[in-house]
């Protein structure tokens, strides 16, 4: 299978509501984790842009599940973060709600990423997601983001933290990644194109 080219981005859509998720047999692979985990940052990462999904100083900038087509071949969803306190009560509602209806419905998404930070113990909320995941039965993997932040000392004792309080098992993946230094990107990718 050649490569990815991930240079051929196509922003789609931005799905607030059930009616506008895609339904489509192209592969599609879910981006979760929690707001300040620095997802667009990954996501931007691995596009090679600057700004492709959006970054900001304000957590919580995703509100829609937004969808990416990369090289025609794979969608990519940037879904809303979870976790930030300043959110208000009525939106972490609605998100919840989005969130549990996207989950249910079979078929809208071929493979996930739950983006963790890999200086801190999992949170709730990420134990939460790993469940969703879980009970979903499509396959994921786990990101551990800010690996540059991190001593190489640190490295292995915090994954493995991760793995237990994630309870993951061995059939799911734990990468350690970098959205600033590329670190994990090649592995990433070969993941994803293994799903072509």
């Amino acid at each position: 299978m050649a490569a990815l080219n991930t240079s051929r981005v196509e922003f789609i859509r931005s799905a607030a509501s059930p009616e506008q998720f895609i339904r489509s047999s192209v592969p599609a692979v879910v981006f979760a984790g929690k707001s300040n985990v620095g997802k667009s940052s990954v996501i931007n990462r691995i596009l090679n842009r600057k700004n492709f999904a959006r970054t900001g100083s304000m957590p919580g900038k995703t509100v829609h599940i937004n969808y990416f087509l990369i090289d025609g071949k794979i969608y990519f969803l940037d879904l809303p973060g979870y976790g930030f306190a300043s959110v208000s009560r009525v939106e972490k509602e609605r998100w919840s709600v989005l969130m549990e209806r996207f989950f249910t419905e079979k078929d809208l998404y071929s493979f996930g990423i739950l983006i963790v930070d890999a200086r801190h113990e999992p949170t709730k909320d990420d134990i939460g997601m790993a469940a969703l995941f879980h009970r979903a039965d499509v396959p994921y993997l786990v990101l551990a983001n800010k690996i540059d932040k991190l001593k190489s000392s640190e490295i292995e004792r915090n994954l493995e933290g991760i793995r237990q309080t994630l309870d993951l098992g061995e059939a799911v993946p734990l990468l350690p990644f970098s959205a600033v230094n590329g670190q994990g990107k090649d592995l990433l990718l070969s993941y994803l194109t293994k799903l072509l």
